[in-house]
């Protein structure tokens, strides 16, 4: 059974007969697939998202909570890291914790960068069931590029590319060897093109709801319609038709963070995709399994948070200061490396014998064990965790 997009009203085709690109071929946007192909894939991603949803059916608002913080937080940490823009995570979490009024305790300073993505992905979720506008769209891109500057250059913010300097590729390589992975449209068309595609994202009339969470991915990527930020943007839209599907703006799995895990693959199957034809079965294949991933990876995440709860459970009542609690937790959350005496120092932003005293009474409360090696090698453990 193959399913077809309506409305479609352009006819973008700019080289007769040598069509490069999926916004050339004469009956651009109408979308083919072959929905008995993908129908397995939807019954399984729907069953994973309800052994999910029914686990966190049976923990209380707070862990929910929690467990919504840790996803959103990957969420915007991992959207911007695909596009090689590396964000703070305790900044990110501390923004979110802020504006969904989740106790973190202290919270960490935040800059415009982290806060202008956060606003982003929290408004296409918690506010999943507004229209999409083209100023709703210009509003993110606002806050993604506060200053006006995407890097060292000056970009359009809050409108759409103008080609001034060329048409918008999609490029890598060094320059004088550069391989041109895609060309979006040409500006003049973007005003047509970005009509139809938010006529479509309003219709809630038509398509299947996780089919047009990856049609929209897809259809806005590739329309790429501002200067950058194209596919922060994307992934903002595909959230944002996730959660409509899913019928709650509270987000327990981040797609972007799997996308970031298999980068390579989605980029090759973008521009496979891109230079293909109408019929993206394909990538709606690719969609829906990576997107099963990403469920599963959230049971990973709410076990973690429960663990996590559990630990505290266990030691309430057991004294500690705030340098401990951090520490603890930065444990519990997963710290990358060993955690050394010197590590604790710095992150505590303590002395060194402050430190060794913080572990010292850690290890006698039995919540801390120490490693085999000895001296500077020495590094610490939560013992709870390998009980």
């Amino acid at each position: 059974m193959l399913a077809f997009a309506e409305n479609a009203v352009h006819n973008l085709r700019m080289n007769s007969g040598n069509n490069t690109y999926i916004w050339q071929v004469a009956d651009w946007p109408k979308w083919r697939y072959d929905l008995a192909k993908l129908a397995p894939a939807l019954t399984e991603v729907s069953r994973a998202q309800g052994m999910l949803m029914g686990r966190l059916a049976d923990v209380g608002m707070a862990l929910r909570d929690q467990a919504s913080l840790a996803t959103l937080t990957e969420d915007v940490v991992k959207t911007s890291e695909i596009e090689g823009a590396l964000l703070n995570v305790e900044s990110v979490r501390s923004s979110i914790a802020r504006r969904l009024g989740v106790d973190i305790g202290a919270l960490a300073p935040v800059d415009r960068h982290v806060e202008g993505v956060v606003e982003m992905v929290l408004d296409a979720t918690a506010n999943c069931d507004a229209p999409v506008t083209k100023e709703r769209l210009f509003g993110w891109h606002a806050a993604l590029f506060p200053t006006g500057y995407s890097g060292l250059s000056k970009i359009n913010v809050g409108d759409w590319r103008d080609d001034a300097n060329g048409p918008m590729q999609v490029v890598s390589g060094p320059i004088g060897r550069q391989k041109v992975h895609f060309e979006a449209p040409p500006a003049d068309h973007l005003q047509d093109e970005t009509s139809v595609f938010l006529d479509w994202v309003n219709d809630t009339s038509t398509y299947a709801p996780l089919i047009k969470a990856g049609l929209g991915h897809l259809w806005f990527v590739t329309l790429h319609p501002f200067d950058d930020g194209n596919g922060r943007i994307a992934r903002a839209i595909g959230d944002l038709l996730l959660a409509r599907a899913d019928g709650m703006p509270q987000r327990f799995y981040s797609l972007s963070a799997q996308i970031q895990r298999e980068r390579k693959t989605y980029y090759d199957m973008l521009e496979r995709t891109q230079k293909g034809t109408l019929d993206v079965t394909d990538w709606l294949a690719w969609f829906l399994a990576t997107l099963h991933r990403s469920v599963d990876e959230a049971q990973h995440t709410l076990d973690t948070v429960l663990a996590k709860a559990r630990f505290w459970q266990h030691v309430a009542g057991t004294p500690m200061n705030q340098r401990q609690v951090k520490l603890l937790n930065k444990l519990l959350d997963g710290f990358d490396g060993k955690l050394t005496s010197s590590k604790w120092a710095a992150i505590a932003k303590c002395s060194a014998d402050t430190a060794l005293r913080d572990i010292n009474e850690l290890v006698e409360y039995g919540l801390l064990t120490k490693s085999a090696a000895g001296g500077r090698s020495t590094s610490y453990e939560l013992k709870q965790l390998l009980d």
